[in-house]
């Protein structure tokens, strides 16, 4: 029989070398991440194998699965241990090797097998570690598989079968790429800085745009696991001033960046203008409309009040449901209602059917990016982008809250706020005229201006966004009202970031 993984271990001890460790707060609300030797050894990888095998038999899902993994430097022993658990629980896996996240999940299309494991830890700092799993393509694990697959892992209750088996898929890049590049040419021949901090995509992301007739200037595109520039995360200021600088250096009439799997995609206009994601959703609203008529689509929390307020969305019959962010929440969300597209403001854009599969895709949204301005030939990305009504809007910060105490800290601030609603008072010198409480607590004043805080799904850091509709002023007072209740929290630490 296998052993109850421990939740804590000493490295460098008999125990940590004979016995399973996966810390309970590494099951996310739907992935899995842990800091790869503190919270998580191999014995406990093959542990999460098990579990996810056990899981897939357990639903009646065909037992076969995708694995994949990312550019760190230890991925490839962690998704082997993960494919041994698999093989021990019955399960034939499928191996495309070195890829980013949204190659796995083309592979379920691809290849015809219902499940995923993806072994990344995004842009997550080097040493963390995790898992995106599915078994239902597009969509991918949330809440409820999530729980039933923590249960499974922490009790050591596992199917073991056997009769597991391995094939490794070789060259799958190769269809990958023709699938995305397989169309019609674009007609303007646009200059594009890819950015790729170093991360995965720097492997496939340049060679795509190029064979779509782009002029490519890659940006830190060569592998290189210790991310000696900056993290690959086109929502961080860091890599986004790479790219401005990039593309004013060199006249380029577009800065794409992306993510360290693959999956997200930021945006620099020609002036070297870092342009948020979910403004650049509502350009792709607009767009979208535009070519297949009246639409819906599904934005997170996060993102600006303009996919409800923006005029043209509204002449051109844009239906847009703010949900829960997290790619999970919003890739599920999109197939449900049968969405064209779902929006997240960390730059996670799905794109449906018949624009793309539906998953999460930071090529496609690329592309659809470059196609838009393709569209538009006698404008520019600024261009487009000043067309839309103005806000003043912060970025995605995140202060530092323990994984065992965020989601309570978020339940006083929801609390807070609600009493502050109930006995009439203002919050940022305004009347609260609503409350959205799907994710964490979206308050909006009666001028527009709102904030947001919510949990982060998988860092140990709450999550607070703001905006207005009025001014630069109004936004840092929402900023400094939200703050200020958020300080009552002793358990709350230093923003990544501030305005």
């Amino acid at each position: 029989m296998f052993p109850i993984p421990k939740a804590a271990l000493q490295p460098n001890t008999y125990a940590y070398e004979a016995e399973p460790l996966v810390k309970p707060t590494g099951f996310r609300e739907y992935d899995a991440r842990w800091f790869f030797g503190e919270e998580l050894n191999l014995m406990g990888v093959q542990a999460v194998g098990m579990g996810l095998g056990t899981l897939i038999r357990r639903s009646g899902v065909r037992p076969e699965i995708v694995v994949g993994h990312d550019y760190r430097s230890y991925s490839t022993s962690i998704k082997m241990a993960l494919v041994a658990g698999l093989m021990a629980a019955g399960i034939k896996v499928h191996d495309i090797g070195l890829c980013m996240s949204p190659m796995a999940y083309f592979a379920q299309f691809e290849l015809g097998v219902p499940c995923v494991a993806m072994v990344t830890a995004s842009h997550n700092d080097n040493g963390w570690t995790g898992v995106k799993m599915g078994m239902n393509p597009p969509v991918t694990f949330g809440p409820d598989e999530m729980t039933a697959l923590k249960q499974i892992v922490l009790s050591a209750d596992f199917d073991l079968a056997g009769g597991g088996s391995y094939v490794f898929v070789e060259n799958f890049a190769d269809r990958y790429i023709a699938d995305l590049v397989t169309r019609k040419p674009m007609s303007r021949k646009l200059k594009v800085v890819a950015a790729c901090g170093n991360g995965t995509a720097g492997a496939f992301a340049p060679r795509i745009l190029e064979k779509l007739g782009c002029e490519v200037i890659p940006l830190d595109a060569e592998l290189d696991h210790t991310f000696p520039r900056y993290n690959p995360n086109p929502e961080d200021m860091e890599m986004l001033h790479a790219m401005a600088d990039a593309v004013r250096a060199h006249g380029a009439d577009v800065g794409l960046g992306f993510d360290g799997d693959g999956d997200r995609c930021g945006v620099v206009d020609e002036m070297g203008e870092e342009i948020f994601a979910d403004k650049i959703g509502v350009m792709l609203a607009r767009d979208l409309c535009r070519v297949h008529g009246p639409s819906q689509f599904v934005v997170d929390v996060k993102s600006t009040g303009l996919f409800h307020a923006d005029p043209v969305l509204r002449e051109l019959g844009a239906r847009t449901d703010y949900w829960k962010t997290g790619h999970s929440y919003i890739k599920r969300r999109v197939a449900d209602l049968k969405a064209l597209a779902g929006f997240e403001k960390s730059g996670h854009f799905f794109f449906g059917p018949p624009v793309g599969r539906g998953y999460d895709d930071g090529v496609v949204t690329a592309i659809a990016v470059l196609d838009m301005l393709d569209r538009n030939p006698d404008k520019s990305m600024g261009d487009l982008y000043r067309a839309i009504p103005k806000t003043w809007g912060s970025p995605t910060m995140s202060p530092k809250c323990a994984d065992e105490v965020k989601y309570d800290v978020v339940d006083r601030v929801i609390a807070r706020i609600t009493a502050l609603r109930d006995a009439g008072a203002a919050i940022a010198g305004q009347p609260l005229a609503e409350l959205v409480t799907v994710n964490g607590i979206r308050v909006t004043c009666a001028d527009g201006t709102w904030g947001l805080v919510r949990a982060s799904s998988n860092k140990p850091e709450l999550v607070v966004v703001v905006e207005s509709p009025v001014s630069e002023a109004r936004m840092r007072e929402m900023f400094q009202a939200v703050d200020g209740i958020l300080r009552e929290n002793p358990e709350v630490g230093a923003y990544n970031q501030t305005i």
